[in-house]
């Protein structure tokens, strides 16, 4: 097992990690002690060309003739040895992210499911055949529609889930037959670097994936504006995704973007199935999903109710070291990060707002935080807070709720409580996201399911058999027969 302190990585290309040779160096923290864990050696633009170079030459050369079988073989093979060093990458997990032991082994768990499902799916890229004849003058002529892999694909990930989100975008262009060229979060790049050994050990070409590590919008800019790129995936803030959008000119592109998700509690709900679902929902790692549960509407008739039993399962969180076993919540990722969401906090509450538990911080820990009384215009309500902080709104009709769920730029997942069936499917319609969850918190996702927003949320779809589809072409074959 590798020694997951002092940790000293450089940039990975063509399988050879490359060497300092006067680049800079970045310092890793420890979200809860921050303390200095490693250091990366930051890539340069031209080593980002050098490693779309690489990825380049090892498609045409390898993968893209590779046959699907050993495709298929390669990411079994990687789901078996991650399931095996769950430990290590965990642990990994919880130094670089500050993610809980718990939450952190749970990653790794679904991380092994992605690979299993795109090594399912290397095998089951269909086609079609279309009947030409339909045509007038298609008389003995065959059609096929064929998926064909694009190239080299750019895939750009953020902190908060570093190992999942990466092979959501590394684990279907590989079972297609792409190569990729991967820049992780520089807050979080050494779970890649162990990806990257594990997919190694797996059986896969060396340049099959390149790593690029280190800040900065020069490495961004150079990776998706690159003419060999055929393919940019990124999650990550609103705004740097939509300029990459703009960069990337007329590529492909897939951007997992924020949102405020809304959850709406209805006075038939069950109450107590909604309180644990948004505890899950508003604090798994401390809130910094993008389908976190923020805003929280419950039905006036059991909105006293509803607010009590939230409190209480709140307060009782154990939040702290990452490592402890008992740990419920742990850090945000910086300091900076925790006093951003505590001045949300304050602010809301000069507004208006009352704090019912939480709303101290400590350093990176912000307490799981409840707030009543808060308006459409507060920051924690109407921006995507991205910490452990719910607000909690009571509404009266329907019509009302559905308004102000879909005022805002973001659509990506809403939940809704309710036992009435033809409600729930009118509040699947009439709410503007990319995914609505019913009697289940709007954090919730698996891997296998279309995944993606609208409006200011992003563009595209995740989950390993829609970002199959996202990471090929589809291609025609005509025959004309004799």
């Amino acid at each position: 097992m590798i020694e997951v302190e002092n940790l000293y990585f450089g940039s990975i290309i063509n399988g050879t990690e490359i060497s300092k040779d006067g680049r800079k160096d970045l310092e890793v923290f420890n979200p809860y002690t921050n303390e200095v864990i490693g250091k990366i050696s930051c890539a340069t633009p031209k080593d980002v060309e050098d490693a779309i170079e690489t990825a380049q030459r090892v498609y045409n050369n390898t993968t893209k003739k590779m046959p699907a079988h050993k495709r298929s073989e390669i990411l079994r093979k990687a789901a078996d040895l991650l399931e095996q060093r769950t430990d290590e990458f965990a642990r990994m997990l919880v130094l670089e992210a500050g993610k809980p032991i718990r939450e952190s082994r749970v990653e790794v768990q679904r991380a092994v499911q992605v690979l299993r499902f795109a090594s399912e799916g290397a095998k089951a890229i269909y086609g079609e055949t279309i009947p030409l004849d339909s045509a007038i003058g298609g008389e003995n002529q065959i059609g096929i529609a064929k998926r064909v892999p694009l190239g080299v694909v750019a895939a750009i990930t953020p902190f908060n889930f570093p190992l999942n989100l990466a092979l959501h975008k590394v684990a279907p262009a590989l079972a297609v037959g792409n190569t990729v060229v991967l820049k992780p979060a520089e807050k979080t790049p050494f779970s890649s670097v162990l990806l990257h050994r594990l997919l190694e050990d797996a059986g896969l070409p060396k340049g099959a994936l390149n790593i690029v590590m280190g800040p900065g919008q020069e490495l961004v800019e150079t990776l998706v504006t690159h003419p060999d790129i055929k393919k940019v995936s990124f999650t990550g803030s609103s705004g740097v995704g939509w300029k990459i959008h703009e960069m990337a000119k007329r590529k492909k592109v897939t951007l997992e973007l924020g949102s405020n998700a809304p959850n709406i509690v209805f006075g038939d709900g069950d109450i107590d199935v909604a309180v644990n679902a948004i505890v899950l929902g508003g604090y798994t790692y401390a809130g910094q999903a993008c389908v976190s549960a923020q805003r929280i509407y419950v039905h006036e008739t059991i909105y006293e109710k509803f607010l009590d039993k939230l409190v209480e399962k709140v307060s009782a969180l154990k939040t702290g070291d990452p490592l402890d076993e008992a740990t419920d919540m742990g850090p945000m990722i910086t300091e900076e990060a925790a006093q951003r969401a505590e001045s949300w906090v304050k602010e809301a509450e000069e507004q208006g707002a009352e704090i019912l538990t939480g709303g101290i911080r400590k350093g990176s820990l912000l307490e799981p935080t409840v707030l009543s009384n808060a308006t459409h215009e507060m920051k924690v309500v109407c921006v995507e807070v991205f910490a452990p902080i719910v607000s909690v709104m009571p509404f009266s009709t329907e019509e009302e709720v559905v308004a102000h769920a879909n005022n805002t730029d973001f659509g990506l997942h809403a939940g809704v409580f309710t036992a009435d069936i033809n409600r729930a499917m009118r509040m699947a319609d009439a709410i503007e996201t990319g995914g609505v969850w019913i009697n289940e918190v709007s954090v919730r996702r698996y891997d296998h399911i279309p995944y993606g927003g609208i409006k200011s949320s992003g563009i595209g779809k995740e989950g390993v058999k829609y970002a199959i589809e996202e990471m090929t072409d589809l291609k025609f074959v005509g025959i004309k027969l004799y």
